[in-house]
């Protein structure tokens, strides 16, 4: 008689985000979970009683928390809103998981880190997050790590993914090649090193570390780092559009909240993935033929 492996259930707060949906769409084609999503409306993680009545519903063996209070200039006004739903959610989260032993996986940011290394973050490095963003979701993490039996903390950065950024009204990519289409000129920052990650791969990362039944902290981003500029640029190269491009300093945007100068992430745990994280480059030209701003044949 041939043995069939169990099916693990997954709940997934956050799951219209541009994350949140990859990862819904990946889990759901995979033969090994069996996937819940949830949105906002369907149970507020800053709601103690909904996420618990959510995650007891269905008992799951994993919750996937994405859901995030995500601009970061905003945060810098919003101080409130950005730890209730990026800590205190958090942290109603993992309690609930840790009622029924459910792994907690919590995504979180490069912009924990305060910049000022210039080799990329590992996981084992200390963090020191010089903004309100990036304080509310290192919070989240000492919560999550504080109140959850089992947990796994994913950190990854500078994201583009088809269905874009809800709390940013799409994402840095697609700001770019739409400015572009119009004949805006586009002055760029090139003094912000970043690693762009395409959801989609991070997605499948994520599949792969609980497969393994991965836990503590993990660095899952797109191989390779570039500015700012570099990946506006490689995006409009890619789409063959005719831009003008400028390069400009962080100095010569006033904006709420300071940025990291240098957020490149590194691993010093790759053995935990069964797949090996594309270069940005190629990530990027597979979401762009995905999103039919370039052609498949661009991919080489």
């Amino acid at each position: 008689m041939e043995l069939v492996d169990p099916v693990e259930k997954v709940v997934i707060f956050g799951s219209t985000g541009q994350l949140g949906s990859d990862l819904v769409n990946v889990l759901q084609n995979s033969s090994s979970f069996d996937v819940l999503p949830l949105t906002h409306e369907m149970a507020d993680c800053s709601d103690a009683v909904a996420v618990r009545r959510a995650i007891f519903r269905y008992r799951p063996q994993f919750v996937i928390n994405c859901a995030a209070y995500v601009r970061v200039d905003d945060c810098e006004e919003n101080t409130a809103d950005a730890f209730a739903i990026n800590s205190i959610g958090a942290l109603n989260i993992a309690r609930a998981c840790a009622e029924i032993d459910a792994c907690c996986v919590y995504i979180s940011t490069d912009y924990v880190f305060d910049g000022k290394k210039k080799t990329p973050y590992f996981e084992s490095d200390p963090t020191y997050p010089i903004n309100v963003y990036g304080t509310s979701k290192l919070a989240g993490e000492l919560l999550v790590r504080q109140a959850a039996n089992r947990w796994l903390i994913v950190r990854t950065a500078s994201l583009f993914g088809k269905t874009g950024a809800r709390g940013k009204n799409g994402n840095f990519v697609e700001t770019v090649i739409a400015k572009a289409k119009s004949g805006e000129a586009l002055k760029v920052v090139n003094d912000i090193t970043i690693s762009p990650t395409y959801t989609r791969d991070a997605a499948v990362a994520i599949e792969s570390c609980l497969q393994n039944g991965t836990q503590g902290v993990i660095h899952v981003v797109n191989r390779g780092s570039c500015t700012w500029f570099e990946l506006a640029y490689a995006a409009i190269q890619n789409c063959g559009l005719v831009a003008d491009l400028n390069q400009a300093t962080s100095s010569e945007f006033s904006t709420p909240a300071r940025r990291p100068k240098y957020s490149v992430l590194g691993s010093e745990r790759t053995a935990h993935l069964a797949c090996e994280m594309p270069m940005w480059t190629r990530a990027l030209q597979v979401y762009l033929a995905e999103k039919g701003y370039s052609q498949p044949q661009c991919l080489n």
